[in-house]
Order: structure tokens, then sequence, then C-alpha cells
């Protein structure tokens, strides 16, 4: 498998000379192109602030960051919007969804920012409609579906460009635990069908038993990570609340 991100001796500190927070400690780790990786912490722990410097968000005070070979530390401020339109794909908590578009709209919003030529594009949304089920929503607003439906809505923007890593920040925190269900199984089925990278923060041992890798943060360091390999995904819930236990927090720290 082609490696998709590296993180090299990340470092991201706040403040200044004698009351510095170090959000981020010297962090390093790798994703391989098609892996579902989950980042798993307590607030405070650094991972919010990992995912925006990932994303270019938010700039590291040390370290080097790769995308596709790419070192994305060294890109121009004026360079970065593009550069996240054409690598990246997001999943946020809150949808991001404009209410004066309808579905259809949303979604084809993220190719008429790349200039898609106009014909290609209904062709391109209906066909990601129908792999992620809300075909039938597609001429209504996201104010007229369900929490759900929006946030497969947000999926299909954030995959239609067909972008290197997928970004997903608390997806399911919105979400009653049906939608949250139904959510998760197309995240996996988009990384298992469409061969789609996904870099998922969460705080939630069940969103976190879909991915295939987790890492845990402590203090801003990696404190372990496992993988669930062949373990069916019950199992892997069950690996995953033994080591939040051991970190610390049980059960009622998960969400």
């Amino acid at each position: 498998m082609n490696e998709i991100l590296k993180l090299d001796h990340i470092q991201k500190f706040y403040g200044n000379q004698g009351n510095i927070t170090k959000a981020i400690n010297d962090i390093s780790f790798s994703v391989s192109e098609g892996e579902f990786v989950g980042i798993m912490g307590a607030s405070g722990s650094g991972k919010t602030t990992l995912l925006n410097c990932i994303s270019t968000i938010d700039t590291v005070s040390a370290g080097h960051i790769y995308l596709d070979g790419t070192d994305v530390t060294k890109i121009k401020e004026k360079a970065l919007v593009r550069f996240r339109r054409e690598n990246l794909g997001f999943v946020f908590q809150d949808f991001n969804l404009l209410d004066t578009l309808t579905v259809s709209e949303n979604i084809a919003l993220a190719l008429t920012i790349n200039h898609t030529p106009v014909e290609q594009i209904e062709g391109k949304v209906k066909e990601i409609a129908g792999s992620l089920n809300i075909t039938d929503i597609l001429d209504k607003y996201p104010y007229q579906v369900s929490g759900g439906q929006k946030q497969r809505c947000a999926c299909a923007r954030a995959i239609i460009n067909k972008p290197k890593l997928i970004l997903a920040d608390e997806p399911t925190g919105a979400l009653d635990s049906h939608s949250s269900q139904m959510l998760l199984s197309t995240m996996q089925s988009i990384n298992e069908q469409l061969g789609a990278t996904i870099l998922m923060v969460t705080h939630d041992a069940f969103s976190a038993s879909y991915a295939n890798r987790i890492l845990f943060l402590r203090d801003g360091v990696i404190f372990t990570e496992i993988l669930k390999g062949r373990d069916s995904r019950k199992v892997f819930f069950e690996k995953i609340l033994d080591v939040l236990t051991m970190m610390g927090g049980g059960q009622t720290d998960v969400r």
C-alpha cells in the first residue's frame, strides 16, 4: 500500500516563554492508502489540534507533514485553499451544509468550485448519491431531511472529488444512535468499496470500532495504538474499551 500521510516529529506549542502549552509533543505516524484510522483521546489530549494541523487549518511549531509525498508544512498560505480543495475531504459534526441549496446542489458545490464541466456534474452527483442511498432526497433542502441524511450528504460532498484523504471530526456527534450506525456503515462502505482513506477523530468507542486502526492520544503524545486485524467489530470494540480503561477513562468518558 502507498503511504498517503506521514507525520514526522510533529510539535504544536501555544503560548510564550514561561507559559508554553505543548498541545502536540513529538508525534510521528503514517497512514497508508485505503486505511480507516481512528484517533481517540480525552478532551485536551491534542486530537483536534492534530487534525487541524493535518488539514493545514493550523500550523505546526516543528516537524513535517507529508500528504502523498508533498510537504504541506512548506505550502505558502495563498496556495493552501487550493491544496485543501484538491486533496482533502471534510466531514464535520455539524454537517456544514448550506440551507439555501438543495442536497444535490450542496454535493455539486465541490465540483463547481473545482471548475468541473457543467455537463459532467449531474452524472457525478447521481452516481455518488446512489452509492450512499440518498438519490430520493437530492431535490430537497437540508432542513427537510433527517440528521443522518444530512451527514450522508456531507459524506457525498467530501468524496465526490475523490480526495486523497478524508478527515472526519466527530462525525456522529450530532446524531442519534440509529443515524450514527447508518453513517458509520456508510463510511465503512466508502472505505472498503471506494478505497477512500479516512482519518476520524472521535470520543466514541462504538464509532471507533468501525476503523481498522486506532491511535490513542494522551497529553499530546501517542499513548498506544491497536489494530483490528481479523477481529470482529465486537471484539475490537471491547479492546478499545480496555485501552480507554487503562488510560483512566471508562465508558462514561467515551462520548
